[in-house]
This record gives structure tokens, sequence and C-alpha cells, in this order.
């Protein structure tokens, strides 16, 4: 994780979290988890305040939520003291094992990572899935060259090529970029399928 994104989500939790809480539901984002992902276990990595691992959790798919920022799992337990949260960082993820979840998702996260983090931090969420499991990854697009918003917080620029290699063992079952329906930013959004 850059350093500069994590010092700035732990400063300012509580405002992120009241901020997330009152933008509109992610309902794309929920109609594909429904059209993609199996039953079973599901891990949200870049879980900040744990919007989607409460509706994971009350849709069906039992979750966890990892998060690389401290003050960002302290927002998340105190609004979901009866879920699971845990610090974990990408590219790393340290303490989880492979193959350990049916499904991953991890929303808007990678572009918060150095240029040398981002591949080897797909391969490791693709890693962590089990076979036959699905892995659902966004990403902010930023054009051009990488930039840091009023809060310190790094989004890189990067070829989406960057990302479809990493997947190349995967079945590749959605890659589109769209408007998020709850940010309004435009992000890329690949889901894909472990085959082995």
């Amino acid at each position: 994780m850059d350093r500069d994104t994590l010092t700035a989500y732990d400063a300012a939790a509580a405002a992120f979290a009241r901020d997330w809480h009152e933008q509109p539901p992610p309902t794309d984002l929920q109609a594909l988890v429904r059209r993609f992902f199996v039953p079973g276990l599901t891990a949200d990595v870049g879980c900040g305040s744990g919007r989607e691992v409460a509706w994971l959790a009350a849709n069906g798919f039992p979750a966890r939520g990892f998060d690389a920022s401290d003050g960002l799992l302290a927002e998340a337990r105190l609004r979901y003291p009866d879920l699971s949260f845990a610090h974990a960082e990408l590219p790393d993820l340290t303490g989880i094992a492979p193959a350990s979840f049916d499904n991953v998702l991890c929303e808007t996260v990678i572009m918060h990572l150095p240029h040398e983090a981002i591949a080897p931090a797909v391969r490791r969420l693709l890693d962590v899935v089990r076979p036959a499991g699905v892995l659902y990854l966004s990403w902010r697009v930023t054009p051009n060259d990488d930039l840091r918003d009023a809060h310190g917080r790094l989004y890189a620029a990067f070829d989406a090529n960057l990302v479809r290699a990493e997947l190349a063992t995967a079945e590749l079952m959605l890659d589109e970029e769209v408007v998020s329906a709850s940010s309004g930013k435009t992000i890329h959004r690949i889901v894909a399928r472990k085959t082995r």
C-alpha cells in the first residue's frame, strides 16, 4: 500500500466512513455479485468501513473484511460489531491462506498501490480464491499520469492489460469500464473465475 494513502485513511477514517455510507448504494456492484459470485465464504479485500461486508453477509454470502488501514477497520468494527474484520495489506495479504475463499471482492483498491505492487497484488488476490471461485476486481481509472487527491491518496495510472496478464489462467466473465453507481467515478472492473 502507498504509505501516504494509508496515512490519509488512518488520519480521517471517521470522515471517509461517513462519506461512503452517505453515498448512494452500489447497486451495480450488488447486481454483479448476485450474477457471478458462487455460494460460499467471501473476502472483501480493502473493505474500508465495512459497508460491502455487511451487504454481503445480509445477502447470503458469509463475508470477512480485510483492510490495510487500522483506522478504517476500527470504523468497520464500530458499525458492524457482529462481523469479522482483520488487518491485511496488498500485495502480500499476510495471514490469508491460498485458496481460502469462494469469492474475493476487491473494489477500487489497487489504484492506491505503487506501480510495482499492482501485478503481485492481482496475482495474490487470485491466489486466495478457491478453484472454480470468483474474483471481482475494480479500480478507479486515472488517465495519463498518476495523481494524488487533496488528502494525498495515490491514484495510479496503469493499463488494464497489466491486470489481464495476471489473470491469464482465469476465465474472464466481465471486463468493462463504467461509471460507478455509488461514487460517480469512472472505474474498470473485471470478474474472473479461477479455473485451476
